[in-house]
């Protein structure tokens, strides 16, 4: 008798993907909790690291050297991955608002939001300016300044450490550029240095080349740029703020104590509410007061992993004494930097390069992550045990469908309908049923889930689901959901089917679908599925109404098996995977209604486009041509296939044509899609001017891959 997983019984989440989280996250995939649901909840699919902005600013790294893939951390943890912004904290009710989905209840929370350079209290600010923290959406704005081109000086406000170190930083890459850099400070620049380390500073900064504005206050900012008090302007084409850290607002409105907004922590970090821990910029230390800076946050980092295993109910806590001093090493704009600690000032290209090991170290912490063995099958088995699992993870979604040819084969032992009102359509995932004179049709679906967030999932299944009637041009009408959860505690299971209700609901009557029912139990996995009915106000668009000389149009790219293939497997960048999972909840119901005069439809999932595409032939007995160079693909995944990635699914679909020769473009025909696009016959005459009405719509990778032809009905012929 084999061992049941065990069940899970504690949710442990954790809000914001700082450095501290970003090393508990490691630990906790070296060390998990067994028992313990792991979430990390953050806006965006990589967090950046600051140590390295100042270097990034200047050209010294690119843009990607500062990231850390949350998504791969996330799965290298076993951690659920919500991407979304929190905005909200319930202490009472133990529950996190996160923008555009429901609520996520927790029973041990921890806080890693970081801070922001915002300065709402400025007019203007908002409309022409931006933070220099969070420092994602501060380099994208910086980067397309330099790609701009256009005139335009740079000014920073703010001119403590930060602020002084991004102006030399921007003063070195846009040197010969003909921008000036300014530093704008209402005060004294450097206020908080002292002694040697302050006059090699500002030495630098004048170096540098730097405007310095001491004891100029800003009035307003425009587009044109800065006005000051005094009637005076700056011009710039871009403007950020540095000027100190600002707390997240909805922090201070959670209930918790809080020490100017900043979340107030004892020695353990755990803040006045005993089950909600914070770390790094976003915390205060009670006890032992210390400036924002990383190296404290990357020490906190093993005192708040053992503290929230001990919270969820391992160990005990422990306390962590904060160090008085910490070396502070700061960028001059070149290759070269300052170091200070306890009075002791030292500078030079060698600083730099100490600086840059010890960033560069930091971060191959999470691009070189330990690898961990899946556990070993029994030494005693049966014959073909091996053989059959394969080599790699069963992939989830589409990818875990039975295959083309034995689904087709045991269909094809099937009996025709007895009724008079069912109406099969042979090839269609849906029947046509004839219900009081009226006609609808029926398909049911559902998928192995491929991410570890209940809501992402849900929204994945439903509007796979659906698929199948929006190819058909009926109007969804009523649904009934089935699920499978893995074993969880009671409150565990009311929290997940709570989120997995609450986001059918909204997905299915944005479709015109109620939910009037469904059925539950409880197996190894999570797996969420639909049957949904639909009502047809005109003949249903089938599989076998396509005609020799029909553009096809396909109205998403395709990749969707190869890229959750390869996060399964760590490899697939996290911007790529969020990119996927966006294509995959996006509804087809507005491009089925552009399509409404299709001669044949049908949605691509499992079987891949050429395996759809076939089917679609073969019921309209024609052939069909497709033009490789302008089939769509989703970002990355071309890549990814150029690189050898493959679904668990593709050799099965991938046998329907041997003869083929395997290249990137030809694997991702056959590669198995999950909530795909749609894949529509229509005269050819119309092609154009439906293209240009799926892109307003905002169906933007929509293209005419080919065409049917009178060839042999089945046959597909690849146009390169």
């Amino acid at each position: 008798m084999h061992a049941a997983p065990l069940p899970l019984t504690c949710d442990v989440v954790l809000v914001g993907g700082g450095h501290t989280h970003a090393l508990v996250l490691r630990k906790w995939g070296m060390d998990p909790l067994p028992g313990a649901r792991l979430t990390l909840v953050d806006p965006g699919p990589t967090a950046a690291y600051s140590g390295m902005l100042p270097g990034h600013v200047a050209g010294h790294y690119p843009r990607e050297a500062l990231d850390i893939d949350l998504v791969r951390l996330a799965r290298f943890a076993g951690a659920r991955l919500v991407l979304g912004r929190a905005t909200a904290l319930d202490p009472v009710a133990k529950r996190i608002s996160v923008e555009g989905r429901p609520p996520i209840g927790y029973d041990v929370a921890s806080l890693d939001v970081g801070v922001t350079s915002d300065l709402p209290d400025l007019p203007g600010f908002a409309e022409h300016a931006v933070p220099a923290k969070p420092l994602g959406p501060f380099a994208a704005r910086w980067e397309a300044f330099l790609a701009d081109g256009a005139p335009g000086d740079a000014a920073i406000l703010g001119a403590g450490v930060a602020g002084v170190e991004l102006a030399m930083a921007m003063a070195h890459r846009l040197r010969g550029s003909g921008r000036a850099v300014h530093l704008v400070e209402r005060g004294r620049a450097l206020a908080a240095m002292h002694g040697g380390a302050r006059r090699r500073l500002m030495t630098a900064l004048r170096a540098s080349g730097v405007t310095l504005h001491e004891a100029s206050l800003i009035e307003r900012i425009t587009e044109a740029g800065l006005a000051l008090a005094d009637g005076s302007e700056i011009a710039a084409g871009f403007v950020v703020g540095a000027a100190g850290a600002t707390p997240h607002p909805w922090l201070a409105q959670s209930g918790l104590a809080h020490v100017d907004g900043f979340i107030g922590v004892d020695a353990r970090l755990q803040s006045s509410d005993l089950s909600v821990f914070a770390a790094g910029d976003c915390a205060h230390l009670r006890e032992t007061p210390r400036p924002k800076a990383g190296v404290y946050a990357v020490r906190e980092a093993p005192y708040l992993f053992h503290n929230l295993r001990a919270a969820a109910g391992h160990g005990s806590l422990r306390r962590y004494l904060p160090q008085r001093d910490y070396l502070k090493l700061v960028s001059l704009g070149s290759r070269a930097a300052l170091g200070e600690r306890r009075g002791l000032v030292v500078s030079g290209p060698w600083v730099w390069a100490w600086k840059d090991r010890i960033d560069r170290n930091f971060m191959e912490k999470f691009r070189e992550l330990p690898r961990m063995e899946p556990p070993k099958p029994p030494h005693v088995h049966a014959a073909g045990v091996i053989e059959t699992m394969g080599p790699k993870p069963l992939c989830g979604g589409c990818g875990a469908k039975v295959g083309r040819g034995v689904l087709t084969g045991a269909l094809d032992r099937l009996g025709p309908p007895k009724r008079r009102d069912v109406t099969p359509l042979p090839g269609d995932d849906a029947a046509v049923l004839t219900i009081g004179g009226a006609r609808a049709v029926l398909t049911t679906d559902h998928l192995r889930s491929l991410v570890d967030d209940p809501v992402t999932m849900t929204r994945i299944a439903a509007t796979h689901a659906l698929g199948d009637i929006l190819a058909m041009g009926a109007e969804p009408q009523a649904a009934t959901v089935n699920l499978v959860l893995p074993r969880l505690s009671e409150t565990l299971s009311a929290r997940t089917l709570d989120e997995i209700l609450q986001t059918a609901e909204e997905v299915l009557q944005a479709a015109g679908a109620d939910i009037v029912g469904g059925h539950s139990s409880v197996g190894d996995e999570l797996t969420i599925g639909f049957s949904i009915t639909g009502l047809c106000p005109a003949d249903p668009i089938t599989l076998a109404g396509g005609r020799p000389g029909d553009a096809l149009i396909l109205t998403k790219g395709l990749g969707s098996g190869t890229i959750l293939a390869a996060e399964m497997a760590m490899n697939a960048p996290g911007a790529v995977v969020a990119s996927v999972l966006a294509a995959m909840t996006r509804s087809e119901a507005a491009a089925a209604r552009l399509l409404g005069s299709a001669h044949a439809m049908t949605d691509v999932t499992g079987f891949g486009l050429a395996g759809h595409l076939s089917n679609l032939a073969a019921a309209s007995g024609t052939g069909a041509e497709i033009h490789l160079q302008a089939i769509p693909h989703l970002p990355g995944a071309r890549a990814l296939a150029k690189a050898g990635t493959r679904s668990t699914l593709y050799p099965q679909n991938r046998a329907a044509a041997p003869h083929w020769p395997e290249t990137p473009d030809t694997a991702l025909l056959f590669d198995p899609q999950t909530a795909g696009g749609l894949l529509a016959a229509v005269p050819p005459d119309t092609a154009a001017e439906l293209i240009r009405s799926l892109h307003a719509a905002g169906y933007a990778d929509a293209a005419e891959i080919g065409r049917l032809t009178d060839g042999p009905a089945g046959q597909l012929d690849l146009i390169d």
